[in-house]
């Protein structure tokens, strides 16, 4: 038996005799504190260093929240936990290189050695997964400088999701003439496709080094992402008078509070609200602020109405926040949402696309 094992089976004998608290009053962040907590000071080492950084804060601001849990309800936390642990029927790999490996012989090769690339971070050594891989402007580039003949093959060797892409970013006579193209590729040799590979993988790589891996637009919205709200509309302003183009490229790097209703799921706001710290949503609430009414009404709309009404009687019960405050609690909520975003937890609709 394992350290955690011994633990939490120690845990549960002790429930035994204990009464069974209420916990709906507890996030799930929270319960995983209390977790956590019990699972440290049975000297349990916990590789927390594996888990997403968004999750890693959420839960550290909990365990930092919590202050004093009493006997009951930590127990009533542990059974549930136990509970659960029982309910598991089989655990899945928890990377990509840990599926292939279960999958191994199982998947279509290029398919397999597509996914490996993906997984390595790098196109491997099949030239055709290098060109699968490619950004779309560095893709257009080259292939309107080739021939029409390599063009249709580059069509007919691609996913179709990336051909299709490739298609609509060309320019439409170009689109058109290779699409018509790929009717003279039957004829074409195996070698003579691998070696028209290799050549459009090896001007791919020539691309000049950048210094900066995303583009400057992005870069200064993500800065104005994490600043205040006052400087980041005085900036955006300034920005729009200089350069339109530039600033319509930064506002569509840009993610608010106020975006959030636009741009998130309504069945994604269940999941986020479980790794945001209570605290934040009081302060929103508490301020009764007309910018952050919409926003705050979306996401408790979206939840269950115990929670809604929980997290509306805990803010009633504070003093009118700062603006300073609001912002701040403002600012981490919608980091916190990036975040998952950008760990794939969930998918924000583009600035373009939102309504």
């Amino acid at each position: 038996m394992t350290k955690t094992n011994t633990a939490v089976a120690g845990a549960r004998a002790a429930t035994i005799a204990a009464p069974r608290a209420r916990t709906d009053h507890l996030s799930g962040t929270q319960k995983a504190a209390i977790i956590l907590r019990v699972l440290l000071a049975e000297g349990v080492d916990l590789p927390l260093s594996s888990l997403p950084e968004h999750e890693q804060t959420a839960l550290t601001r909990a365990l930092a929240s919590l202050r004093l849990i009493d006997r009951p309800t930590m127990w009533a936390v542990v059974e549930e936990f136990v509970e659960m642990l029982e309910q598991v029927g089989m655990s899945f790999p928890e990377s990509m290189e840990e599926a292939l490996a279960l999958l191994d012989g199982k998947l279509d090769a290029r398919v397999s050695t597509k996914l490996r690339a993906i997984a390595r971070g790098g196109p491997g050594d099949d030239p055709w997964t290098a060109i699968e891989l490619a950004d779309l402007p560095a893709l257009t580039a080259v292939l309107q400088r080739e021939s029409t003949v390599v063009g249709a093959v580059v069509l007919s060797k691609l996913s179709t999701e990336k051909a299709a892409a490739l298609l609509t970013a060309l320019p439409g006579d170009l689109a058109q003439t290779l699409a018509l193209a790929v009717a003279r590729t039957d004829s074409i040799s195996p070698d003579a496709v691998s070696r028209i590979g290799l050549s459009l993988a090896d001007q791919l790589r020539d691309k000049p080094p950048r210094a900066f891996a995303s583009p400057s637009a992005q870069r200064i919205g993500d800065i104005l992402n994490s600043s205040s709200s006052a400087l980041r509309d005085r900036l955006l302003s300034g920005l729009e008078q200089s350069d339109q183009t530039f600033a319509s490229g930064v506002r569509r790097s840009i993610f608010t509070f106020q975006d959030i209703p636009n741009r998130v799921g309504a069945r994604d706001v269940a999941a986020i609200l479980r790794n945001l710290a209570d605290e934040d949503l009081h302060v929103i609430l508490a301020a009764d602020d007309p910018g952050s009414r919409a926003t705050m009404d979306f996401m408790l709309e979206n939840t269950s109405k115990r929670l809604a009404e929980g997290l509306r009687e805990d803010a009633a019960t504070l003093p009118r926040p700062s603006a300073e405050d609001l912002d701040a609690a403002q600012s981490r909520v919608s980091a916190a949402i990036r975040a998952m975003a950008d760990a794939g937890d969930l998918q924000l609709v583009s600035a373009a696309g939102a309504t």
